[in-house]
């Protein structure tokens, strides 16, 4: 869990002229604080800021704490200069919060308080929305990153915005610390797989581990019977396997996935790419030939796994998985003009979290433009709303490609794959054109709910664009 900033900005002038409004807006502060610990943040409380003085203390002391995201409480009008100073010297966007303490003032008990001092007290206890575009005005031309959730402190709307900032935190802390191994080699000739993995770790700072296959080969030839009978007994529960599955293809496969589970243990891995085609009948193709169902179970634990080793929808599938939301691999199948939808699927590895009742595991002749025959996965993502995403290596650095969209009952290709039928609000076609515009690889990962307004948010705290389709 990473460290939030909590940071309350207020008016010195104010505290002699209206007797209780400092410990007023005090207490309101300590309100914010509690319920944004209730959605599982560690805030660091930097209290009530009302100096420019003050300003620059805060500001050091909350660069000392290495914080990721500063909210900042605009307790009542308070001085743009006050703010400033915090924020250069810490590396963090800001999120201004502009809530009022209920939702409208009691304008006939405020006007009977007779007493035209006091009501400028209550008034300035109301006053929130009073520094808002001054601050937002220097942010501007500082060069500071930041949003602005508005509302009043027990508004839903406001502070489901605030939980989503503080979950986009988590998973921005997630990818700093995922360690993607990167096991064999790309799939000759996609080009637009191709990735720079220096650049990509400069943006999510996620560290890549390069793995050899002989690796993989020597866990696998070290895999005992009990090991392989323990994971045939989890394929069995995790899938719905199929009687034409030969007992061979199936001890084969769970051999593997052994072998891949003590691969991502040693490396420490939390996500990985993979892709490997040599000389026919080595070694390396009986292990290649026999990955999908293990990376299928490791994609399930939050280990998600992207084949032809397409790095940047592992990426994809990470921060998808990071926010619950599953993070299928992906690619476009075909299109239906008649029911203006599009399908999507690939051979796996799948996230059987977010399928459409249980995974099966079947057997597959040929797998399509790689070598060799084994098992695969038939899924169909659950019916409902979901999201696509592509970690996109642009003409100008990364982007998160994103859309939202319904996955729809129907007729699939029922061929070993996973396969699901999409409708958009933009169509088929022009769903289809304008995402390919913008040059994403071939795959993306799908996950359930439509969760867009998360990625946006993801976007601003790695400092890079994100283009939303629909």
């Amino acid at each position: 869990m990473k460290k939030i900033a909590l940071l309350g900005i207020g008016l010195d002038t104010y505290w002699e002229q209206f007797d209780g409004l400092k410990e007023r807006l005090i207490g309101y502060q300590k309100e914010i604080k509690t319920k944004m610990e209730g959605l599982g943040a560690m805030i660091v409380d930097a209290g009530l800021v009302d100096t420019p003085e003050k300003s620059v203390q805060v500001g050091n002391y909350l660069n000392s704490q290495n914080v990721d995201l500063v909210f900042l409480y605009v307790s009542t009008y308070a001085l743009s200069s006050t703010v400033l100073p915090v924020a250069q010297r810490i590396k963090a966007p800001f999120i201004i919060l502009n809530l009022q303490p209920v939702a409208a003032i009691d304008y006939e008990a405020f006007n009977a308080l007779g007493d035209r001092g006091k009501m400028t007290g209550e008034w300035l206890a109301y006053c929130q929305a009073c520094s808002v575009p001054e601050i937002a005005g220097v942010f501007n031309r500082a060069g500071i990153k930041y949003a602005i959730v508005t509302g009043y402190l027990h508004d839903d709307m406001a502070w489901q915005n605030i939980a989503d900032w503080i979950e986009v935190a988590n998973v921005a802390e997630i990818m700093r610390n995922n360690r993607l191994g990167v096991l064999g080699h790309y799939y000759n000739g996609m080009l637009d797989v191709y990735t720079d993995l220096t650049q990509q770790s400069a943006v999510s700072g996620t560290h890549f581990e390069l793995i050899e296959m002989c690796e993989l080969d020597k866990y696998r030839k070290e895999v005992n019977q009990v090991e392989v009978r323990l994971k045939i007994e989890e394929f069995d529960n995790a899938f719905d396997v199929s009687e034409q599955c030969e007992q061979i293809e199936i001890e084969r496969a769970a051999k593997t996935s052994v072998a891949l589970d003590k691969l991502v243990e040693a490396h420490k891995l939390g996500a990985m790419a993979y892709y490997y085609e040599g000389e026919a009948g080595n070694d390396y193709e009986d292990i290649v030939t026999s990955v999908i169902a293990g990376n299928t179970l490791l994609t399930g634990k939050n280990i998600p796994v992207a084949g032809e080793c397409e790095v940047k929808n592992a990426q994809a599938m990470k921060i998808m998985d990071a926010f619950g939301a599953g993070g299928s691999f992906s690619e476009f199948y075909a299109m239906d003009f008649n029911d203006d939808i599009v399908m999507l699927g690939h051979d796996g590895p799948a996230h059987f979290k977010i399928a459409e009742g249980k995974v099966g595991l079947v057997p597959l002749p040929i797998y399509h433009g790689k070598p060799g025959k084994g098992l695969s996965i038939q899924m169909k993502v659950k019916n409902g709303p979901v999201t696509l995403l592509s970690v996109v290596h642009g003409t100008d650095g990364i982007f998160l490609l994103v859309a939202e969209g319904e996955s729809v009952a129907g007729p699939t290709l029922q061929i070993g794959n996973t396969n699901s039928r999409y409708r958009f609000s933009i169509g088929a076609r022009k769903f289809m054109d304008e995402w390919s515009m913008k040059g994403p690889a071939h795959h993306c990962a799908i996950g359930v709910g439509h969760i867009s307004h998360k990625i946006e948010k993801l976007a601003m705290l790695l400092n890079i664009p994100s283009v939303r389709i629909c």
